[in-house]
């Protein structure tokens, strides 16, 4: 449904909630007016106890199509972000059956997409061993940057960079001033990590040890020193690498840094043995790690929050019944992830303006996306109405995403995403229309 005003007591305007009329025409913000403004046309208003934010933008969410469709796909992923309030996804290289690691392969992405689509999505670029070449001529075709990883990545089709191929991989990338964002995890650490088999929480906790972030990171921030190339640090778990990544900012590197909900929802030692749906790597620590990740993303040293979204068939996560080492590595929150950042931000006195800033403004500004995640004139209308009036009661079977499995069952949380509004579009949740979703490009591509 077109519409042509939304009106609510809360809109973010300028980091601040006031009452508000945001006017709408041909998919963008036209005008901000007094919430009393008459409109002639269609007005979704909100009620008092929501609050109008700009769209979420997830920079990180694997949809796995084509190749994997049967994990995740374009029809499910936009569907689960919209009823999310995500607006603007960017899809990941890997898990997809080609990866996105040449231009040929970037086309068959596009192709699979056409028509797909709920919500705005790009697309990242891998860098892997062997595609060098390939890089510019994808960052050229309109892709927001290259992923890679320093350990394996559970997918033979995309291997990782050892160290000498990450800094060639870097030096390339920052020759025509691309962004190059990394799985910091580094592979001789984890070699020597003990891997015990078996359903114990703790077991799997300890074969992925804070010292191959650490190292991992060091790696990559030396790489941003040697060679000035822009990097961003994917999901990070260990809190102990807040000094050194503060002190790189510090420095002048151009490092951004993101955590994941499920790291700042969850504790290590409240995960039920055996239970895959929490299994991620890196992993999710302790209760004391986790208040440092709040403390960190406060003090400006983690830039944003983003989904890290990456399913499975229920096969895949059942691997080795409930054995963590052989279950497949991912949570599913695409659909839950603002609303319960939202709510843990409230118990830590945390407004919904820094959760907006770190989920929309800053993510969008990641992929130079200027008309994403703020509510200004000129910005596309993408809006998410959140209402703390409204219970969410999380069950993994009624989210959208393909497969019912989802380590946020059970949880309520009170505060639900109720609206979202795609270039000016109000999504109908119970006549899901792919219509509205465009495919993006790098500005400037």
């Amino acid at each position: 449904m077109r519409i042509d005003a939304v009106q609510a007591q809360r809109v973010l305007i300028d980091d601040a909630f006031r009452p508000a009329t945001v006017l709408v025409h041909r998919g963008r913000i036209e005008a901000i007016e007094p919430v009393d403004h008459e409109v002639d046309g269609v007005v979704v208003r909100a009620p008092d106890t929501a609050y109008v934010v700009p769209g979420v933008v997830d920079t990180h969410v694997h949809i796995n199509e084509p190749g994997r469709t049967e994990w995740e796909g374009f029809v499910s992923a936009t569907e689960a972000a919209a009823l999310g309030g995500a607006t603007t996804l960017v899809d990941m290289p890997l898990n997809s059956v080609p990866p996105t690691t040449t231009v040929e392969h970037l086309k068959l992405k596009q192709e699979a997409a056409d028509g797909e689509l709920m919500v705005d999505v790009g697309f990242w670029g891998g860098a892997v061993p062997d595609n060098l070449a390939d890089l510019e001529p994808l960052w050229e075709a309109g892709v927001f940057g290259f992923k890679c990883f320093l350990s394996p990545s559970g997918v033979d089709e995309f291997p990782p960079l050892d160290p000498d191929q990450f800094h060639t991989a870097l030096t390339e990338i920052a020759r025509f001033d691309g962004l190059m964002i990394v799985h910091a995890e580094d592979a001789a650490v984890l070699d020597v990590a003990p891997v015990t088999p078996g359903r114990a929480y703790r077991d799997f906790l300890l074969s992925r040890p804070d010292a191959a972030e650490l190292t991992a990171i060091q790696r990559v921030l030396d790489g941003a020193r040697e060679t000035g190339a822009k990097v961003h640090i994917l999901h990070l778990s260990s809190a102990k690498a807040l000094d050194l990544i503060a002190d790189a900012k510090a420095e002048g590197l151009r490092v951004t840094v993101e955590t994941c909900p499920h790291y700042l929802c969850f504790a290590a030692e409240t995960i039920p043995d055996g239970s895959s749906q929490f299994k991620c790597c890196p992993p999710i620590r302790d209760a004391g790690n986790r208040e440092e990740l709040w403390q960190g993303l406060r003090a400006g040293v983690i830039d944003m929050v983003v989904s890290d979204h990456s399913p499975a068939t229920a096969e895949e996560k059942g691997r080795g019944d409930g054995d963590l080492q052989q279950a497949w590595g991912g949570v599913s929150g695409l659909q839950v992830g603002f609303s319960a950042v939202a709510q843990e931000a409230r118990r830590r006195n945390i407004p919904v303006e820094d959760v907006s800033r770190w989920m929309s403004r800053n993510t969008a500004d990641l992929v130079d996306l200027a008309t994403k995640g703020r509510i200004v004139v000129g910005a596309d209308a993408d809006l998410a109405i959140y209402d703390t009036g409204v219970e969410f009661r999380i069950e993994a079977t009624r989210l959208a995403h393909r497969n019912p499995i989802s380590a946020y069952d059970g949880i309520r949380y009170g505060g639900r995403v109720t609206r979202t509004v795609v270039r000016g579009n109000a999504i109908d949740v119970e006549h899901p229309d792919h219509r509205w979703g465009q495919q993006l490009r790098r500005p400037g591509s």
